[in-house]
């Protein structure tokens, strides 16, 4: 497994997300995604299944020291205090003493983003969480938060996937040296559908969906975390390190890029221009 280094963090470019996963269909993909080698798990307090996670982390054999597990702070935990109680209550769901990346799920305004960050790294220095970061900043509240604030976090989870370029945060990333974390790597269906993607999978013998993923994590500071329930589709969008893209196919998916954005719930950011 390709690995990215950031900060001291060294974070499987490869992951489990688990957004829409609840009960036993969240333990046992956790715990299928463990067995066939994911050592990156994603999880948040929005998606109510920190327990499932946990429990199937435990559940697993794996040795927690190998898994990069990352939670979410959600909007109304983002006042110091409630910062801090929400952290405690997640690690009590998940059955663990710290999470390896704690994230601000969404910016909303709620606090002072000096507040909330201040509030992540003093849980940080308490061992509650290996490494803080951000979820769905555009560049201007990453700036505030690196250049402002002095925030020390290591990355930016947003949506990214062939066909919305995040252009603009890429460059501001890497200009504070910071990774990108793709959520909807496969843009919930785009992917699948995209004749371009189908003539180049077949070329390899691939899917589309995995040609998609290999493009990302080629990418040198970049993750992504494709959710996905059964065995099939978990080993699938894991064997995707046994080809190489040609650089013609790399920039025809380059090409693809344009700003066709599926999440977007109303209390996002104004977000940059592609």
């Amino acid at each position: 497994m390709k690995t990215i280094e950031v900060k001291g963090a060294l974070v499987p470019a490869l992951g489990l997300g688990t957004w829409q996963l609840g009960g036993r269909q969240c333990v046992e993909a956790v715990r299928q995604a463990l067995a066939l080698g994911y050592r990156h798990i994603d999880t948040a307090q929005m998606y109510g299944n920190e327990s499932e996670v946990g429990r199937a982390i435990r559940e697993s054999g794996v040795p927690r020291g190998e898994i990069f597990l990352t939670t979410k702070l959600a909007p109304g935990n983002y006042a110091a205090a409630r910062a801090r109680r929400a952290t405690e209550e997640s690690l009590k769901r998940l059955g663990l003493d710290a999470v390896d990346l704690l994230l601000i799920h969404w910016p909303t305004g709620e606090a002072p983003l000096g507040e909330t960050l201040a509030a992540m790294a003093r849980l940080r220095a308490e061992g509650k969480t290996r490494f803080i970061g951000v979820s769905n900043f555009n560049v201007a509240l990453l700036e505030e938060a690196v250049a402002t604030h002095g925030a020390d976090i290591i990355c930016n989870q947003v949506e990214y996937h062939p066909f919305l370029s995040q252009r603009a945060v890429k460059a501001a990333l890497a200009r504070f040296g910071l990774m990108l974390t793709a959520y909807s790597p496969l843009g919930r269906g785009l992917v699948q559908r995209d004749k371009t993607l189908a003539a180049l999978a077949r070329k390899y013998g691939k899917s589309p969906a995995q040609l998609a993923l290999r493009w990302l994590v080629d990418q040198a500071t970049v993750a992504a975390i494709p959710k996905a329930a059964s065995p099939a589709h978990l080993a699938a969008n894991l064997d995707i390190f046994d080809f190489a893209l040609a650089e013609a196919d790399r920039a025809a998916i380059d090409a693809l890029a344009a700003n066709r954005r599926v999440v977007d719930p109303g209390w996002g950011p104004e977000w940059d221009e592609e």
